[in-house]
């Protein structure tokens, strides 16, 4: 396995594979992915699993290295289970650090974080990766003008394609005032909790607004994920759909990572060889991974 650090090194061999090499789709390749960059542990308030546990799983399923991504989701709306999506980052990476140095042998970890972005948190959000040596950064929407989509009272009275483009357009809200994170995560995350969740939804019926978002991101040079957290809510594909992972390439997107958005071990690295055929049918021949805050190119 070999990682290039460089995007017009990357630039050069997608295109020359893409030139000489007989095989144009996922299916006659052996594609894997053995890096899962998007978990929670015990750290995020909706898990309560140990991250020792998750290191081990991951261990199990001979990953070549992980990186937690813990939420934080200041301003969160309060809720019927009263979460606070705080976190404490010394009691985090304290534990992160005390693992990378037990399984330093068998496994890599990084340290990443899952940010809840909303327009009013720039500043906070802004200080805080300037003052923590994360190696990645997820910017994420959850909360959509007060509301989460995972919660009905978002949905409650109004029609569902409406609710969709709202989620659509507080990410260009987001996207207009804050750059600082590395790939926007799970791009059309309210698709998994709308009431006919992704039966009536496309890329085709939501396309300009999709177009709008994926041409600000390649143009601020940052990435998105294929969360594989779709497969395992029941869509049958990953979030973002494939149509758009797809339609970010085309436009010159290359930086993607890839994470199962796993809150407990079994979900680790779920439907990755899925996620794989994915990639490289969309015209992906390598996937992302970062380490201090700079991305790594790994081939299929």
């Amino acid at each position: 396995m070999y990682l290039i650090r460089n995007q017009t090194m990357a630039r050069t061999l997608f295109s020359c594979y893409n030139k000489c090499s007989p095989y144009k789709g996922g299916k006659e390749m052996s594609n894997q992915i053995l890096w899962d960059c998007h978990m929670h542990s015990s750290f995020s308030v909706d898990s309560s699993t140990p991250m020792e546990d998750m290191v081990l799983k991951s261990i199990q399923q001979r990953l070549t290295g992980i990186c937690f991504t813990e939420h934080l989701d200041p301003d969160y709306p309060s809720t019927p289970e009263s979460l606070d999506f705080s976190l404490d980052l010394f009691s985090y990476r304290k534990e992160l650090l005390r693992l990378q140095e037990i399984y330093k042998d068998k496994i890599q970890l990084r340290f990443g974080i899952e940010l809840g972005l909303q327009p009013q948190l720039e500043k906070y959000f802004h200080n805080l990766t300037e003052d923590t040596p994360f190696d990645f950064v997820i910017g994420s929407s959850h909360v959509v003008h007060g509301y989460d989509p995972y919660y009905p009272d978002f949905f409650e009275g109004r029609k569902e394609f409406r609710c969709y483009m709202e989620y659509f357009e507080s990410i260009l809200e987001n996207l207009s005032v804050y750059h600082g994170f590395d790939v926007y995560g799970h791009l059309d995350y309210v698709v998994r909790y709308g009431p006919n969740k992704n039966r009536e939804y496309s890329y085709g019926r939501y396309k300009d607004i999709l177009d709008e978002i994926l041409k600000k991101l390649i143009s601020m040079n940052k990435g998105i994920e294929l969360n594989a957290g779709g497969y395992h809510y029941g869509l049958g594909e990953p979030n973002p759909c494939i149509d758009v992972i797809r339609r970010y390439r085309e436009l010159g997107g290359e930086i993607i990572t890839v994470g199962a958005d796993a809150h407990t071990p079994d979900k680790i690295a779920w439907e990755f060889a899925k996620a794989a055929n994915v990639l490289s049918d969309c015209g992906f021949r390598y996937y992302t991974v970062f380490k201090n805050r700079s991305p790594e190119f790994l081939p299929l």
